[in-house]
């Protein structure tokens, strides 16, 4: 009941009423969203349900309870804390992270500046991404990462949506920070572009990432890259969701500078990653030496197989969900 309780009481008092007598296990509630006029939705085990005013989980439309623009911007308030004005810098990129390390996605009316985005106001959407932190989710994959005495391998994570990439992409950076067996701890730095790894608050990460990581919060991630391998001298560097151009480029720095890299991306296969164009050239020069590759069959998070650089299958999993081998079974959001 602590983390329900936590998570209500940031929304408004008629919303907070309706969630109360939701009858679900909150530690298993990926997002709820709120929409001005619009239904009440929840992702309950990576299933979409509306939100009744009983507290009922409905796959119907007509059993949902209707969200109303004060009621979305009485949430805002709560929040914030009353604050929103501090959170401007976090707005300017479409969310805000609360304590316990949640995700606020908002959208509504930009307001931009000569400089890009300043702010938002009118906010009508609201996604809340609940922050879920699995220690030792990681165990099975860690020692394909290690190769021979302490070296990492450069190593991409390929996942669909909602499938537990940056819940392993986290396990993974605290266990090479604090050591792993006979491998010493190594100092790791991660740029985390949206605050989803580190899910800093007021500076202080929520979730734990080891004792020898250093993050760059809210940082471009071909930026972050450069200035953490200028100004912290990492053995490792991760980073969520790669894609760019500019990211490509910064990795190469990295590689270059003689630091492992550790990396994710959106996909369901190499062979996918190999029809994007700016990813194609990591696939063809082998950048990566270990390819992780998850599904959602069964539940969600599901290690399927894992790959060498030259793609040797090294590891097919059988159909079995990561939850399964983990000690507490919970759902990641990314």
């Amino acid at each position: 009941m602590e983390r329900k309780d936590e998570l209500i009481n940031i929304f408004s008092r008629n919303i907070r009423e309706i969630l109360n007598r939701v009858s679900v296990d909150f530690n298993e509630v990926q997002e709820i969203r709120l929409r001005a006029a619009g239904p009440l939705l929840m992702v309950y085990r990576n299933e979409e349900f509306y939100v009744a005013y009983s507290g009922a989980l409905s796959k119907e439309r007509t059993e949902a309870y209707t969200a109303s623009k004060n009621e979305l911007k009485e949430t805002m308030e709560y929040m914030s804390n009353h604050s929103l004005y501090a959170f401007e810098e976090e707005m300017k990129q479409g969310f805000i992270t609360i304590q316990g390390g949640h995700r606020i996605g908002i959208a509504g009316k930009t307001i931009l500046d000569e400089t890009g985005i300043k702010t938002m106001k009118y906010i009508s959407f609201i996604n809340v991404r609940l922050s879920h932190q699995v220690k030792g989710c990681a165990q099975p994959v860690l020692p394909y990462v290690y190769e021979g005495g302490n070296d990492i391998c450069h190593t991409l994570i390929i996942s669909p949506p909602r499938c537990g990439k940056t819940t392993l992409l986290r396990d993974l950076i605290r266990q090479i920070s604090n050591g792993y067996k006979d491998h010493p701890g190594l100092t790791v730095g991660v740029v985390d572009e949206r605050s989803e790894i580190g899910a800093c608050f007021q500076g202080v990460p929520q979730n734990e990432l080891g004792i020898r990581t250093d993050i760059l919060d809210c940082c471009p991630k071909a930026k972050g890259m450069m200035m953490l391998i200028r100004t912290m001298s990492p053995r490792v560097i991760a980073v969520d969701e790669i894609g760019s151009r500019e990211d490509l480029e910064a990795m190469e720095y990295v590689m270059n500078c003689g630091c492992k890299l550790i990396a994710t991306v959106h996909g369901s296969s190499i062979e996918d990653i190999r029809q994007k164009p700016v990813l194609r050239k990591l696939v063809e020069e082998r950048t990566f030496e270990r390819y992780i590759i998850l599904n959602s069959q069964g539940r969600i998070g599901n290690i399927d197989q894992i790959y060498d650089s030259r793609g040797t299958q090294l590891y097919k999993a059988p159909v079995q969900p990561v939850g399964k081998l983990w000690d507490r079974q919970e759902w990641a959001y990314g």
